[in-house]
């Protein structure tokens, strides 16, 4: 059977996430529609599957629902994390208490529908930048409480991670250099405080050499086309990785890519990602 292991969630608590949103479900009554029409011996089978093609990313979650209502559920995942599925294939087989399969199943395709839809668009942009040398990354959008997770469906989709938060590197954008009197002070202070690695926003091509002067560790060039990024890639010259980042779309990032950046950052992956089309079918066991 496929299997994607917790460590490619480390850092989130995959129990208190299916505890927590099992009790926002459930609330004080619980399923009162499964327990007035459902028998409590009745078992059920289902099968997940994929109404559109989509990359798969969730089924770990998924199970862990199904699983904390109905520990002696059997589940057969049917395709590997990451899978690229034409619509109607079947992810996932389940055998177990009809109740619980039913309580469980709005809160394990919500997740599977949401990180299934962000690896989805997230492949979509990868794939653009095949052969263009530039790293897609995603960005800090991400809803509150879910980062971790959508953090992850990037990764499944083709992306690697930017910063987790605020506490893994310094990004200084143009309001802290507006506050501190400039780039190269806002830099220089946060070189002077030890941290190793600071990313500079800049947005114009002057700000370049002050940034790089001052100790800056990688440069994102926000919001500029590809001519501009173009040049700016060129005064760099390889001193330092840059990125390029601001309003990129579909139709917008190969020619970014093709600038010689380094990486190009989307807000978009977590931000705007439409829900995957999933399903749950359920027969009688």
């Amino acid at each position: 059977m496929p299997t994607t292991s917790t460590t490619s969630l480390a850092g989130f608590d995959l129990d208190a996430f299916v505890t927590a949103t099992l009790a926002e479900d459930l609330g004080q009554a619980g399923d009162i529609t499964s327990a007035a029409v459902i028998p409590a011996d009745a078992r059920f089978g289902a099968t997940m599957d994929s109404r559109e093609a989509i990359i798969v990313a969730g089924l770990l979650i998924a199970e862990a629902f199904f699983r904390a209502l109905d520990p002696a559920v059997r589940i057969e995942r049917l395709v590997e994390e990451g899978a690229r599925v034409s619509a109607g294939a079947d992810l996932m087989r389940l055998e177990g208490s009809a109740r619980a399969l039913l309580t469980a199943e709005r809160s394990a395709l919500n997740t599977v529908q949401h990180l299934s839809g962000i690896a989805t668009m997230t492949r979509s942009y990868a794939d653009k930048l095949l052969g263009t040398g530039a790293i897609l990354l995603d960005t800090r959008k991400t809803l509150p409480g879910l980062r971790v997770l959508e953090k992850y469906a990037t990764r499944t989709g083709g992306a690697q991670n930017h910063r987790m938060g605020l506490w893994d590197a310094a990004m200084i954008k143009d309001n802290h250099v507006a506050v501190a009197g400039g780039v190269a002070e806002a830099v220089r202070r946060a070189r002077d405080a030890g941290i190793a690695e600071v990313i500079v926003e800049v947005d114009r091509v002057d700000q370049i050499e002050p940034a790089l002067a001052a100790g800056a560790t990688r440069l994102l060039l926000d919001n500029m086309d590809p001519p501009t990024l173009r040049g700016a890639v060129t005064l760099v010259g390889g001193r330092v990785p840059t990125e390029a980042s601001g309003g990129v779309r579909l139709e917008t990032i190969r020619a970014i890519g093709e600038t010689g950046v380094t990486y190009v950052s989307v807000g978009r992956l977590t931000q705007s990602a439409p829900a995957a089309d999933i399903g749950l079918d359920f027969v009688l066991a």
